[in-house]
């Protein structure tokens, strides 16, 4: 089983293109799938039947996992009984017709525009790190990227004369996101007065540098954005894809179509972009709740 664990996450790196944390994801829900199975006698692939699959999903379930937890571990069993199917290394896939559990719907947490307005502008601009920090922010909010898509930015990724930045996104797929007037300026300021100071080597491609003269890490990003969340004091749980959230649904609020919000997000689906259309509705709502005479 090891080995064909191996076989299959180096499958999905070579020819699926995903990215490092969905592998080793992938990978550990596998692996304990695979101690299950040890457990239980039961040592090659061939052996595993729906029974089998539907016993080790009843004891995630006993042991306090929640649904989207158990769903997840099914996707990593299901695209793995695939895969060895295709390969001709299992007569039949034990996962046919096993559906996923519920999932309740969870609308992500966004912030206001006032709120928005008092995050990005706690970074003192005084200050090298400052400057770095409110580029960063004007940034992610300017464009929706993911945070490893902001910290893998290269300085050679931006053009700030057109207004616009190259990003590397999920399955290795580029897109090209326009950069508006703010994180133009706030850029500009960084290059100019704050990177130069960072840099330790030349060589550095890294856009975002830490105090080390190094590419600023995703870590490193969630401790910048809790700082100034708490510092401008926003109450809201705060994590760095709130402002991505908040990007999607300010755009759609103030009239952005849902297929050019999908392609500046990079969702290969567009049903994963409708969330953000519970969001607004749910807004529209509010406001005709409180201001139509019969509602």
């Amino acid at each position: 089983m090891e080995k064909l664990i191996s076989n299959f996450l180096n499958y999905l790196a070579v020819e699926r293109g995903l990215a490092n944390n969905t592998r080793e994801s992938y990978g550990r829900d596998l692996c304990q799938f695979a101690g299950f199975l040890a457990r239980q006698k039961l040592t090659t692939a061939s052996e595993i039947h729906k029974n089998h699959v539907m016993a080790y999903l009843l004891s995630l379930q006993k042991s306090g996992k929640v649904p989207a937890t158990i769903a997840r571990h099914l996707a990593a069993i299901k695209g793995f009984f695939r895969f060895l199917l295709n390969e001709g290394l299992v007569p039949k896939d034990p996962t046919l017709n096993l559906e996923s559990p519920k999932l309740r719907k969870k609308l992500p947490q966004i912030l206001s525009n006032a709120e928005v307005d008092s995050l990005l502008n706690q970074p003192d601009s005084g200050r090298v790190a400052g400057l770095r920090d409110k580029a960063m922010l004007e940034v992610i909010y300017a464009t929706g990227l993911r945070v490893s898509e902001l910290c893998s930015l290269n300085e050679q990724d931006l053009n700030l004369e057109l207004g616009f930045l190259r990003c590397i996104g999920k399955g290795s797929k580029e897109r090209i996101v326009p950069l508006g007037r703010l994180a133009v300026q706030a850029v500009t300021a960084y290059l100019q007065r704050g990177r130069v100071k960072l840099l330790k080597k030349p060589a550095e491609k890294a856009l975002f540098l830490n105090h080390h003269g190094r590419r600023l890490t995703r870590q490193g990003f969630w401790k910048i954005i809790k700082k100034y969340a708490f510092e401008a004091g926003i109450p809201k749980e705060i994590t760095p894809h709130t402002l991505r959230h908040s990007f999607a649904t300010h755009l759609l609020e103030n009239g952005a179509d849902l297929r050019s919000v999908q392609e500046m997000l990079g969702h290969a689906d567009i049903t994963t972009t409708q969330i953000y259309t519970h969001l607004t509705r749910n807004k529209i709502k509010d406001v005709y709740s409180r201001t139509h005479p019969r509602a």
